[in-house]
């Protein structure tokens, strides 16, 4: 069963500004989200566990989950409550090794057999991608709500959807079809209320 946390989980940018991302963290989740994962792809492990030392307490004081993309190491040392792998980084099972049956261990999946493989490797959920069109992946090919839908049902863990997730195309889709959870990115990021925007997904989720 997925964490409830995870329903609602807010991925950095990428835009290496850790005072931003504080006071994006902050307002998130003053606005009811539970989840961030920090994802800083051209900073070091050191700087990563710097980010994560500096928000670790405006998580911990909602009772939250943080995250991190690819850093296992970092995890693995206790500033996070866990990771999330993709092509970049260890494989999956390499990744459970390493953190433990204690950690949460997300691996983000583009189709049926990475789902397997999530799956077997004992991860704790799969972050699915991308749903929709995104401006951060403008080239990826989409896998749509069907077929997203489809592997959800499919899956044999729980899966987060990813990937130009809005509010408006949350509230398209049926009950039946959600997923677990979803994770957003400019949502709220690029958002220039990230309060307001986090509390409208929150509101079409519930919906």
């Amino acid at each position: 069963m997925l964490d409830p946390r995870l329903r609602l989980t807010l991925v950095t940018d990428g835009a290496g500004d850790v005072v931003r991302m504080a006071e994006v963290v902050a307002a998130a989740l003053a606005a009811g989200c539970r989840c961030v994962q920090v994802r800083e792809p051209a900073w070091t492990a050191r700087q990563v566990m710097r980010a994560c030392e500096a928000i670790r307490t405006l998580v911990d004081d909602v009772e939250g989950l943080l995250l991190v993309n690819d850093r296992i190491e970092v995890a693995a040392c206790g500033v996070a409550h866990g990771a999330q792998v993709g092509y970049r980084s260890s494989p999956p099972a390499a990744a459970r090794s390493v953190l433990g049956a204690s950690l949460l261990l997300g691996a983000s999946v583009h189709d049926r057999a990475q789902l397997q493989e999530a799956a077997e490797a004992g991860c704790s959920f799969a972050v699915l991608a991308p749903v929709w069109e995104t401006a951060s992946k403008p080239d990826a090919v989409t896998l749509g709500v069907a077929e997203a839908a489809q592997l959800t049902r499919e899956a044999t863990l729980p899966v987060v959807w990813l990937g130009g997730v809005t509010a408006d195309r949350l509230r398209a889709v049926r009950s039946v079809d959600r997923p677990a959870g979803v994770a957003v990115v400019g949502a709220v990021m690029g958002a220039a209320d990230p309060g307001a925007a986090t509390r409208g997904l929150l509101d079409a989720l519930d919906g």
